[in-house]
């Protein structure tokens, strides 16, 4: 299997730079167990989708203001975007220079805070911040919100709080958990009149989400790694809604990759940890019903996760329908519903089977397919 197989061609001005001035009114694209046809609806339908006693899990990491600048005391500027929180006042970063830094020096940043070297670790450095100030609090008063490369264009006061779930608890990402971004307090009202309960994960985002495959064999990828936490709670909450017949619908991939690392003989179990989890077709994604997610770049591990779920031709095929209808992509983009195809999902180039699909979702009665609400 070849990174070229998750190849789709995508217009530059269809990558979203800005978000919509209402978080629900995005585009909703809905991949049904049977599709095509398709249903074109906003994120504000989806209590149309779900049925009381389903269970929404979201990632409540909080995005921090993980872009710093400044200078080595060679006099050369330097660019540290944060990976991951290490406690204390150690982190995991990337560091930007004309020269690579060594162990032992020293970055200056911009507002004054010296920042030691430790080491390198792979394509990453650990930093130590020379300071007795919160680390957290340095990054609020010093840092930039790290705006994904294809956004372009420098982070404004308002992406401080679009670039935020409403549910954002635990600071450590250093990107959003994007699909989160839909939910505005209208939408998880109405969630909640329609009986549909949540749970919560927690996933920090690295940065290494938006380094590209370098091998062009998926089985030759070194994934990046990311803290998470899946709670004992959650694992109970999930454990009663599948007693009760209910689905489990991630909201994201970060979720989806959060418990399938919890996921052990079959079942969810507690985990705070680093994870390296690949998910690629070929594996089965045994954790959730149904997922929501933004539209995700070409040759990505993360559409290689969703064609995991849902079947690469499948969804090349949505890419296409949505490409087709002028959808919205990427971070500040518009969201896919995805049910897991009524046939087994076939390894890249296999002929397909059946399986049994009577857990998943279908479009409601009388739903709009292609052309309907936007």
């Amino acid at each position: 299997m070849k990174k070229s197989d998750f190849r789709y061609d995508l217009p530059q001005e269809l990558i979203a730079q800005q978000p919509l001035p209402e978080r629900s009114a995005a585009r909703m694209l809905v991949v049904g167990p049977d599709a095509p046809p398709y249903a074109d609806r906003q994120v504000r339908d989806l209590p149309d989708y779900l049925r009381p006693g389903d269970l929404l899990v979201f990632n409540d990491t909080r995005v921090i203001p993980a872009r710093l600048h400044g200078a080595k005391e060679s006099g050369g500027r330097v660019e540290v975007m944060i990976d991951r929180l290490l406690g204390g006042h150690e982190v995991i970063a990337q560091v930007r220079a004309s020269k690579s830094p060594k162990a032992g020096g020293r970055i200056v940043l911009d507002e004054g805070t010296a920042i030691e070297v430790l080491g390198r670790e792979g394509e990453f450095y650990r930093l130590r911040f020379d300071t007795a100030e919160p680390l957290e609090e340095l990054l609020q008063r010093a840092g930039r919100l790290p705006l994904p490369p294809y956004i372009e264009r420098e982070a404004e006061d308002a992406d401080r709080e679009r670039y935020q779930t409403l549910f954002a608890r635990h600071s450590g990402a250093v990107a959003a958990p994007t699909a989160g971004l839909h939910f505005d307090a209208p939408l998880l009202e109405a969630l909640r009149a329609r009986g549909v309960e949540f749970g919560h994960v927690t996933l920090h985002v690295g940065a290494g989400t938006f380094q590209p495959m370098r091998a062009e064999s998926v089985h030759e990828h070194v994934m990046h790694a990311e803290w998470l936490n899946v709670g004992a709670e959650l694992c109970a909450q999930v454990a009663k809604i599948r007693a009760a017949g209910g689905r489990v619908i991630a909201v994201g991939t970060t979720v989806v990759r959060a418990l399938e690392t919890a996921m052990r003989d079959g079942v969810l179990k507690p985990f705070a940890g680093e994870t390296r989890i690949f998910i690629f077709p070929g594996q089965r994604v045994r954790s959730i019903d149904a997922l929501l997610t933004n539209f995700h770049l070409p040759e990505s591990t993360l559409l290689m996760l969703v064609s995991a779920f849902a079947g690469r031709e499948r969804i090349l095929a949505a890419y296409a329908h949505a490409v087709r209808e002028r959808y919205r992509f990427f971070s500040y983009g518009d969201a896919m519903l995805l049910f897991p195809p009524a046939a087994p999902v076939p390894p890249v180039g296999a002929p397909s089977g059946a399986m049994d699909g009577s857990r998943n979702g279908i479009a409601p009665e009388g739903a709009p397919t292609t052309g309907g609400s936007r």
